[in-house]
């Protein structure tokens, strides 16, 4: 995708009081937003599906860009996943619940299974079009206040009208959160965020930061009742604990990072099958489990069920290769104890934390 000038992005609020004023969910959380699971609630696995159109990712975004003609492999995908216990939540964006087709399957894995259904904002393909579609503005948290309102509001009444139910889900393309993300979700009644990647920075393109977020879970919003449930991502190797300063020096190091992964010292892991081999996700789960981490969160694009819609999945091999990913990690959960969770179970769990007799703030 294309990128933008790296001194367009928002500005960066350095104040923790600020921080607890605003709720706002682009920076690590303040330790009072600390989102706490019950004692006996375990260690579970969550997958978010980023169910969306196809299009080059090498090339510029266009708003021309809506063809959903992958979403005909999903149903045995999710079947793939049903029968291995897993139960996703399908993340879908404007082309897919506008298409009569692709929500039509939608529709029927959310009757069939009760699969999730959430929403992915796509600013550049998602109405009302008012802005231009540049690498920043893909970023909707760059969009002005109203436009991006604007937007969600438009994209969760789609899926209310198609699905049947409102949408409590949500996961912003490109993880493009903003200043105003957190209010406006609240005020259309997302309960869950998942669109802080932990680890990464986007800044260069005009995008959020988040490597400075960890992968535990925050209250977010000025109200406090939108969970932000950041995507899985950890480091490994044998300097693990040192991990983030140590990752930051490659923002003016050259070569740096590549180093600590080619020596195997450091390397930074996404829960995905898109761009992580399945050792180097094993070694994540296996340290994740160890820690104790009571969610870890996995995710993939749709458009990868079928192959030459996405870099990482071009041809039956590579296909072969992204469900052979999955059975490793589901049987590495199975001998560790890890179960399926519904997203909407631990939004659940995390109230009950915060209001019974043994919950905290």
């Amino acid at each position: 995708m294309n990128g933008a000038d790296r001194n367009e992005g928002p500005a960066v609020l350095a104040d923790g009081a600020e921080e607890r004023r605003s709720g706002r969910i682009d920076r690590p959380a303040d330790p009072e937003a600390h989102a706490a699971l019950p004692d006996d609630f375990g260690q579970h696995y969550v997958i978010f599906v980023d169910t969306e159109e196809e299009f080059d990712w090498e090339r510029p975004l266009s708003r021309d860009n809506v063809a959903v003609t992958a979403m005909e492999g999903l149903p045995e995908a999710q079947r793939f996943f049903r029968e291995a216990g897993a139960l996703p939540a399908y993340m879908v964006d404007y082309p897919v619940v506008d298409n009569d087709r692709s929500a039509a399957i939608i529709c029927e894995m959310h009757e069939r299974d009760g699969c999730e259904i959430g929403t992915q904002l796509h600013p550049w393909v998602n109405p009302p079009f008012e802005e231009e579609v540049t690498g920043y503005t893909s970023f909707t948290g760059n969009l002005p206040r109203d436009l991006q309102r604007a937007k969600l509001e438009r994209l969760t009444e789609r899926i209310a009208e198609r699905v049947g139910e409102r949408p409590t889900l949500y996961r912003a393309g490109r993880y493009g959160i903003g200043e105003h993300s957190a209010q406006l979700l609240e005020e259309a009644g997302y309960r869950l965020d998942t669109s802080v990647r932990a680890l990464f920075s986007y800044a260069r393109e005009g995008g959020p930061d988040f490597s400075r977020f960890r992968t535990n879970a925050f209250w977010a919003g000025p109200s406090r009742t939108l969970l932000e449930l950041p995507l899985t991502s950890t480091f490994i190797g044998p300097l693990r604990r040192f991990g983030m300063p140590l990752f930051a020096w490659g923002e003016s190091v050259p070569l740096w990072r590549t180093l600590l992964a080619r020596t195997r010292l450091l390397q930074r892991v996404s829960l995905t099958p898109e761009d992580y081999p399945l050792d180097l996700a094993l070694e994540a789960i296996r340290r994740l489990i160890d820690d104790g981490l009571p969610v870890i969160g996995l995710s993939y694009h749709s458009p990868s069920v079928v192959p030459g819609h996405t870099p990482y999945v071009r041809d039956a091999a590579d296909l072969k290769a992204f469900y052979a990913w999955w059975d490793g990690v589901f049987d590495l959960f199975a001998r560790h104890g890890v179960t399926a969770v519904r997203a909407r179970d631990i939004v659940a769990a995390a109230d009950r934390a915060r209001t019974g007799p043994a919950g905290s703030a």
